[in-house]
């Protein structure tokens, strides 16, 4: 391929930015440097691989990979909504409780369980788990910690996970409450955890609006900072985004905006109707978020917001993450599409109103070992949130690669090749977000 970076020259302008130590520790705790960084990706062929994608995409000189890479490491990174890297299961384990006819609902839970929380006590994932925090640069994700429900009980499950591992890893990866211990983690070189619930806790009784709320602060006492409003359906707040009827937010939907603005939790649209999001966003009297979509003006999509939507997005103070979903960016579907999302936002609604929100996680390369365990299951019916329209749009692995979870360093490098300065760059790879939680604490 023309002007294709070879394996050999990649690795050679990546050593151009610093001389690569040897590979620390899994257990060493340091800063976040270049050289970690690096190191780290020189370790894991599939890291390393879609580094290598990127670059050939971009095609960045020896000069802005060396500054990106550079910035990066020296800056605050926070990711608007997504996924510490997961963990293999243990396909054993899950076979075992399979054969002693384990339900459905209990196999998912211990899926899930493993993959959030198995590198607590497993010594090789734990060390994989470290090397892609350390390959990305990335400081704090606002880590998705709830099941997409509005039952507490649900919300909870997700919630216990990263909590637990939080609190037995927290001399690598701490769980964050205030926007200070976000900063206090990245002068310690230190990762965090801010916590964000997929759906308001509602106890469902319908007794009174007060008594439907009351799980809310409580939620904020364990630690959620942000909520979604809907995911892909209606609910009693609003219109998810796949709902074609667009019906807006409900009166008590206004009365959920009012009391998370009250409580301190963010509010989030992302996966909301366009009405229902405008309408919040109208509401709203803290800064509030789209914490991992895209711009319709580039690529029409469900999960997509108008400019309409970002704009009042904007005015309430609060962002836009550009998500790393191929489907939601059309185009080229990769680093470059994501990057003219960006670009679109920063252009049309300022600097200050953007961020990246991967919405995509790191995956044990021991996965697809421990998958080929667990026997197939009898194919079931599609989960209820799971309303997806027909999308004719063709992903490919390229694409995937080039905006993997590890390629935090490859977007920054990206931000300085368009021309940004390396201040508006710091805010929308992490300033924008830490600003928008310190308002929602008041």
């Amino acid at each position: 391929m023309k002007n294709k970076v070879n394996r050999r020259s990649f690795l050679g302008s990546l050593l151009a930015a610093s001389t690569v130590a040897t590979l620390r520790g899994a257990d060493e705790v340091e800063s976040s440097s270049t050289d970690e960084m690096l190191a780290a990706a020189r370790q894991n062929d599939t890291i390393y691989r879609a580094r290598e994608i990127a670059v050939n995409i971009l095609k960045p000189s020896p000069k802005e990979l060396e500054h990106g890479l550079e910035l990066h490491a020296n800056s605050l990174v926070f990711d608007t909504y997504g996924f510490a890297p997961r963990a293999a299961v243990d396909g054993d384990a899950i076979r075992t409780a399979a054969e002693a006819g384990a339900s459905e609902s209990e196999l998912q839970d211990l899926r899930e369980s493993m993959s959030m929380t198995r590198y607590v006590s497993d010594a090789a994932e734990r060390a994989e788990f470290i090397q892609a925090w350390q390959a990305s640069g990335v400081t704090c994700i606002f880590q998705n910690a709830g099941e997409e429900s509005q039952a507490p009980l649900t919300l909870l499950k997700r919630l216990a996970r990263f909590t637990y591992a939080t609190d037995i890893m927290r001399d690598f990866m701490a769980k964050a409450v205030t926007p200070d211990d976000i900063v206090a983690a990245k002068e310690a070189g230190r990762r965090c955890l801010y916590l964000t619930g997929n759906g308001v806790p509602l106890t469902q009784q319908w007794v009174s609006v007060e008594d439907e709320l009351r799980y809310l602060t409580v939620f904020f006492q364990l630690g959620i900072r942000m909520m979604h409003l809907t995911y892909q359906r209606r609910n009693m707040i609003g219109d998810g985004c796949a709902e074609s009827s667009n019906a807006g937010l409900s009166d008590f939907g206004r009365s959920v905006v009012n009391a998370m603005n009250k409580v301190g939790v963010i509010v989030d649209i992302a996966h909301s109707g366009w009405r229902t999001s405008l309408e919040a966003a109208q509401v709203s009297e803290r800064p509030m978020v789209a914490s991992h979509s895209t711009c319709t003006a580039l690529h029409h999509h469900i999960r997509s917001k108008p400019d309409e939507v970002i704009k009042a997005i904007a005015d309430s103070g609060g962002l836009i993450g550009i998500c790393c979903i191929p489907r939601f960016l059309g185009g080229s579907g990769d680093i470059a599409a994501l990057l003219d999302h960006v670009d679109h936002v920063v252009k049309t609604f300022g600097v200050d109103h953007v961020g990246i929100g991967t919405d995509v996680s790191y995956t044990s390369r021991n996965a697809a070992t421990e998958n080929k365990k667990i026997p197939k299951r009898p194919k079931s019916r599609s989960d209820w949130r799971s309303l997806w329209p027909p999308d004719p749009f063709k992903e490919t692995p390229e694409g995937q690669q080039s905006i993997a979870w590890t390629n935090w360093p490859m977007f920054t490098v990206g931000l300085v090749q368009r021309g940004y300065s390396d201040a508006d760059i710091q805010k929308i790879i992490g300033g924008n977000m830490l600003r928008i939680a310190r308002a929602a604490l008041g």
